[in-house]
């Protein structure tokens, strides 16, 4: 298991706590690939895959503000 420093995540997303939402959306995408789609190193856990990921800079995301709700 590889341990990742709150500054590592927070280098590519500017904060660690949406460092880890972003790492998080993108295992449960990890999850839902067919076994045969997914990339190289199949014998990592998807969340240490996507932290990886994330910390190499591989994932592209963007934030969407929320709609308002109408009263």
């Amino acid at each position: 298991m590889r341990v990742f420093t709150p500054e590592e995540v927070a280098k590519h997303t500017y904060s660690k706590y949406l460092g880890v939402l972003v790492a998080a959306k993108y295992a449960r995408e990890l999850n839902q690939l067919p076994r045969e789609v997914l990339p190289l190193g199949a014998e990592k856990k998807l969340t240490t895959r996507s932290m990886e990921a994330l910390t190499s800079g591989q994932i592209e995301f963007r934030l969407v503000k929320r709609r308002k709700l109408n009263e």
